[in-house]
């Protein structure tokens, strides 16, 4: 159990994500928006949010491996595979790797892979905790426009009433670098040269 004291806006967030709504929170570069994964309603809210192609699928971080587990098809990655995926976590790499069948394709947007990643942000890993699974991540901005990285962005994009989880984005200046674990492909290197 978690022993923290916890600001208004964690505990706003955490209800409004038990209430299957879209929140705002400080990720590894940028101001990440989130949701149950659990709940297509909260998923096509997201997409219609950001006005997104819904064929493009979620990121899902995590605080743990465990939490992971009831979205990935852990059977189908080798031990090689897992073990390269644990050496680099908690870290801010995303890797594809098989889902379950069952998952949303909202999640997959219609791959038999998801895109996952155990958070070396604390607060998020925090969030993650104290809900007790995984959240959705994308960042927060409408498809096109650039990514918030202050809360104020966040007001500017989606209204001052939207639920943020006040605290500070990490040290990166990109999204997290995308790697297909099965493939060995970068599908988004972090590196901008």
């Amino acid at each position: 159990m978690l022993k923290k004291n916890f600001s208004v806006s964690f505990i706003n967030c955490i209800n409004n994500l038990h209430q299957n709504n879209i929140i705002a929170y400080p990720a590894e570069a940028v101001f990440g928006l989130g949701c149950n994964p659990d709940s297509d309603i909260a998923l096509i809210n997201l997409i219609n949010l950001k006005h997104r192609n819904k064929k493009k699928g979620f990121i899902l971080v995590a605080a743990s491996y465990v939490q992971l587990l009831p979205y990935i098809d852990e059977f189908k990655l080798s031990v090689r595979q897992k073990k390269t995926i644990l050496s680099v976590w908690p870290g801010f790499i995303t890797f594809l790797v098989p889902a379950r069948p069952e998952l949303s394709i909202y999640i997959t947007g219609g791959s038999n892979l998801v895109a996952v990643r155990i958070t070396s942000h604390s607060l998020l890993s925090d969030l993650c905790c104290f809900f007790g699974k995984p959240i959705v991540s994308t960042s927060a901005n409408i498809s096109g426009m650039p990514a918030a990285r202050k809360k104020s962005d966040v007001s500017k994009y989606f209204g001052y009433k939207f639920p943020i989880l006040h605290g500070k984005i990490g040290n990166f200046l990109y999204p997290s670098r995308i790697v297909n674990i099965i493939t060995g492909e970068y599908i988004r290197d972090d590196i901008k040269k």
